[in-house]
């Protein structure tokens, strides 16, 4: 258990730092070019995937209390099934799932209140205002973007001919790459260990 705690707390901590200083550093929007195809953009959403949401104010709290339930479940199940035998590799796999699940939660959960809003200028930690928003109502800091290919489709092709196209369009936190990675190392490598 400490080598999954481990890897969920390494993870947290780095993604909630990188996340208070986008906050603090950058307005919402605002990007900045490490090369052509791997952009720092800072946006927002409500918690689900490429921004969808459902059922207004209530419908994001509810979403945030029943990540916290199956987030609190989820733990007790891996306390479960870790056995001394387990490679190393399904426990980092899960601490990586653990940690970025908590690492969203916590911007959910906490960062409605702790933030001043950022729209068109930099938040503030802790501002003397209050926050942009009721306990349960934060919003999720994602900053990387990585259009792959920016492009154009052939004017030959049917329907999208002469069409603007860019190859992995999603912008992303390090949250959300910790469950990815995590999810991915277990289904490809050790899902013989979660019958």
């Amino acid at each position: 258990m400490k080598k999954i705690f481990l890897t969920a707390f390494l993870l947290l901590l780095v993604d909630q730092i990188i996340k208070i200083w986008i906050k603090t550093n950058m307005f919402l929007g605002q990007e900045f070019y490490i090369t052509d195809w791997f952009i720092i953009h800072f946006t927002e959403n409500n918690g689900m995937a490429f921004g969808m949401e459902f059922g207004g104010s209530t419908g994001k709290a509810l979403l945030t209390i029943f990540r916290i339930i199956v987030v609190t479940l989820g733990i007790f199940y891996i306390k479960s099934i870790v056995t001394l035998s387990m490679p190393k590799g399904v426990l980092i796999a899960l601490g990586l799932i653990i940690g970025g699940a908590i690492g969203n939660i916590i911007d959910s959960t906490f960062y409605g209140i702790i933030f001043n809003d950022s729209y068109n200028s930099i938040a503030s930690l802790f501002p003397d205002t209050g926050g942009y928003a009721p306990l349960l109502h934060g919003k999720v800091v994602d900053m990387l973007y990585f259009p792959l290919i920016n492009s154009h489709f052939p004017n030959w092709l049917p329907f999208f001919g002469g069409e603007h196209f860019i190859f992995f369009r999603p912008v992303f936190n390090i949250a959300d790459s910790g469950i990815s990675i995590g999810i991915f190392m277990i289904l490809l490598f050790y899902r013989k260990y979660f019958n």
